[in-house]
């Protein structure tokens, strides 16, 4: 590679790190696996940084190069497991604070600061419980702002196939975060069958309802 192309390769693919090592942590599941994924998955940028297109989104490119590394990686032999054991690992010093000057004015208190850190935890670890195809599709989607067309490319696979795996994956952390959201009170409870029963049962029923059961 060339000077100019090392260039053009530093100024548009190193601002994404963080983003690239989001993504692999999100796979791997754990630090140092992740963290031996991005070395990978920087190795093949660079390697092949002449076959990147100039005007499409690197974003995507590199998330492309993340899924194919991932897949050969950890699924030819079998590898990927079905859910974390631990968070321990996955946020070690996830969120050094090394910034000086003034704290800004939308600081949390400690208080906000631990709830908001405990619904990402919890997003995290229902997020890791997913297979790895929906996992990635709902992360591109909902955490990488990826439109259809995009994310298909990223997966090798139609839109509708990749419309079909967010719509289950949302549907599955529906399930899995559902509770602990009501614990929070950040979700209305459902009411059971009895409860609503009797909820019906008070309910005044107008005379047209009354003649219509009559007439059943």
């Amino acid at each position: 590679m060339d000077a100019t192309a090392r260039r053009a390769f530093e100024t548009t693919v190193l601002p994404e790190m963080d983003r690239v090592f989001g993504m692999a942590l999100r796979l791997a599941r754990s630090r140092p696996e992740a963290e031996d994924l991005v070395q990978e998955v920087m190795i093949r940028a660079y390697r092949f940084w002449a076959s990147f297109k100039p005007g499409t989104s690197v974003r995507s490119w590199l998330f492309t190069i993340v899924r194919n590394t991932f897949i050969t990686r950890y699924h030819s032999d079998n590898r990927d497991r079905a859910a974390i054991t631990s968070l321990a690992a996955h946020h070690e010093s996830a969120t050094d604070d090394g910034a000086c000057g003034p704290a800004p004015a939308h600081t949390l208190n400690p208080e906000q600061a631990l709830a908001q850190l405990g619904v990402r935890e919890g997003i995290d670890a229902a997020l890791q419980q997913l297979p790895h195809e929906y996992r990635m599709a709902v992360a591109l989607a909902d955490i990488e702002g990826l439109s259809y067309k995009e994310i298909a490319e990223v997966l090798g696979c139609p839109i509708g196939t990749v419309m079909s795996r967010i719509y289950r994956g949302r549907r599955l952390l529906h399930g899995l975060l559902y509770p602990a959201a009501v614990e929070q009170g950040l979700a209305p409870p459902v009411p059971n069958a009895a409860a609503l029963r009797a909820a019906r049962s008070a309910e005044p029923v107008s005379l047209a309802d009354y003649r219509k059961r009559g007439h059943a």
